[in-house]
């Protein structure tokens, strides 16, 4: 096979919670009010606080700000920092419950895109800070025991000091992957995620995710709804991407990583529709 050109798609990194599967709605969230409800706490997140509370990034930290406005959270800092830890090792446990019950499963599109790059020699890798616990539980019910066969990086939570949007994750799957960040595209469904990769120089695909349907992206190349169609995506490439209801494959992610080349970033607010690369 020839060397791949400099800028050319070498490599895809996922992000894990939204962008591979709805984890924040059908998983993390409803265990969080497990493990509230099994410490006989009376708070609960419903869908609204749920989603404002994904701007603190980091399930022990979302429940350290979250206790703030809590008159029965404890009140000395170690007693919080305790209480959270417990919270979160029960909510984890709770989690792999729901996936292990297949209560999350994987966007549609995902496994014919991961499959797609097998096929074609485009390597694959994770970029998430949630933790490894969360990434294994998920994977290990949607792919099999070898799950992580299918990356060549895997980095979460717990290999990286500071979570996305800071771009630790993006420059250690980068380090491990011996490659340059345009070299690579990202996957990503929050502004957080997508902030992340940018600082690290990555190129960012947003696939909108339940909690993230009306966020505001900057600095993106391409945002749509799912991997399953490409109906309702921006920018527009007519040609090859002319089915609606074809879903976002290779060759449609080559032609916007193509632009990053072209032109720059895409805003997200931009209607045009583009010539094809």
């Amino acid at each position: 096979m020839p060397a791949a050109e400099p800028g050319a798609l070498r490599a895809l990194l996922w992000d894990v919670d939204g962008t591979l599967a709805e984890t924040e709605r059908d998983g993390h969230r409803v265990a969080f009010n497990l493990a509230f409800e099994r410490l006989g706490l009376g708070w609960r997140w419903d869908e609204a606080r749920y989603v404002e509370l994904l701007a603190v990034t980091g399930g022990r930290e979302r429940l350290l700000h979250d206790m703030a406005g809590h008159s029965d959270a404890p009140a000395l800092a170690g007693e919080r920092l305790a209480l959270a830890a417990e919270l979160h090792r029960l909510k984890n446990g709770f989690y792999a419950e729901r996936v292990r019950a297949g209560a999350v499963a994987l966007r549609p599109g995902v496994l014919g895109l991961m499959a797609q790059c097998a096929d074609q020699g485009v390597r694959m890798a994770i970029a998430t800070t949630t933790s490894r616990a969360n990434v294994d539980a998920l994977l290990r019910a949607q792919l099999g025991s070898r799950w992580a066969s299918r990356f060549d990086a895997v980095v979460c939570g717990e290999d990286t000091a500071r979570k996305k949007p800071d771009p630790e994750a993006y420059r250690a799957v980068l380090a491990r992957l011996d490659l340059s960040p345009l070299q690579t595209l990202a996957l990503e469904d929050s502004p957080g995620g997508a902030a992340a990769a940018r600082a690290a120089g990555v190129p960012v695909v947003v696939t909108r995710s339940h909690c993230f349907a009306d966020a505001i992206f900057d600095e993106v190349l391409a945002i749509g709804p799912g991997l399953h169609r490409r109906g309702g995506w921006r920018p527009v490439l007519p040609g090859p991407a002319g089915d609606p209801d074809a879903p976002v494959d290779l060759a449609l992610l080559r032609a916007w990583h193509a632009l990053h080349d072209a032109r720059g970033f895409f805003p997200s607010n931009d209607t045009e529709t583009l010539p094809w690369p």
